[in-house]
């Protein structure tokens, strides 16, 4: 689209001026409403709407944020994982500037991110840093380590209980949304596990591999000499002088 706003913008964010873009595309809502904003994001490309949004997060609002379609941030958020920052910091910040912005759907957003190719792994950077605290919340119903836990599911195994998240009557929550809205890890925790169990359930397991792999990793980096044995094995001074 060559929208005078949108050469405007995608020049300054050549040129790093990403407040600038920012400023651009806004004085089109100013001069046109919403919806022309609405409509030129449709074609706005995906790494130029995504360099506007990392810069933005709950703390510094942006107009881009707020009228931002799912479909459109999805493909936002899939694209900043090459960005490869360990941290995941502005990924968290422009996930909850959107996906809790006033009057949204959550659900809506985190729906379309997950229905993209590495969605889900985008949900899991998100929530890397509180892996135990999700492993708990799916254990018992609770993201409190020293409060009351939710015990009706105590027996099953957890296979069991990753099959019973796709079944609504068998693991009502535990905690009311209103104990959780903090638009933030434990609200999107909360939403995933209740509203979309099918795709908290794909990101727990995107978890769960991740932690294996570190320790793997770990062990190896501890014991150099075990890469390549089996895991438990080992070769004593008798099995090495018989060779």
């Amino acid at each position: 689209m060559n929208h005078p706003a949108v050469v405007k913008a995608e020049k300054l964010i050549r040129a790093g001026d990403i407040v600038g873009a920012e400023t651009a595309l806004a004085s089109l809502v100013e001069s046109e409403g919403d919806d022309a904003l609405v409509v030129i994001l449709d074609d706005f490309p995906a790494k130029d709407l995504l360099a506007v949004l990392r810069d933005f997060d709950s703390s510094r609002e942006s107009v881009v944020s707020l009228l931002v379609s799912p479909e459109q941030f999805a493909r936002a958020v899939v694209l900043e994982r090459r960005y490869g920052d360990p941290s995941h910091e502005r990924l968290r910040g422009m996930i909850n500037a959107v996906v809790f912005r006033a009057g949204g759907e959550p659900g809506e957003f985190l729906e379309a991110i997950a229905n993209l190719d590495g969605g889900c792994d985008a949900l899991a950077d998100y929530l890397c840093d509180r892996a135990e605290n999700v492993e708990y919340f799916f254990s018992n119903g609770s993201f409190d380590f020293f409060g009351d836990g939710d015990d009706s599911a105590a027996e099953l195994s957890d296979d069991e209980r990753l099959d019973a998240l796709s079944e609504p009557d068998a693991s009502p929550p535990f905690v009311t949304h209103s104990e959780v809205n903090d638009h933030d890890w434990m609200e999107l925790s909360w939403t995933l596990r209740y509203q979309h169990p099918e795709v908290f359930r794909d990101v727990l397991l995107i978890l769960r591999a991740r932690a294996r792999a570190e320790e793997g990793q770990q062990a190896q980096d501890e014991n150099p000499g075990l890469v390549g044995e089996p895991p438990g094995s080992s070769r004593g001074p008798e099995e090495e002088s018989a060779l």
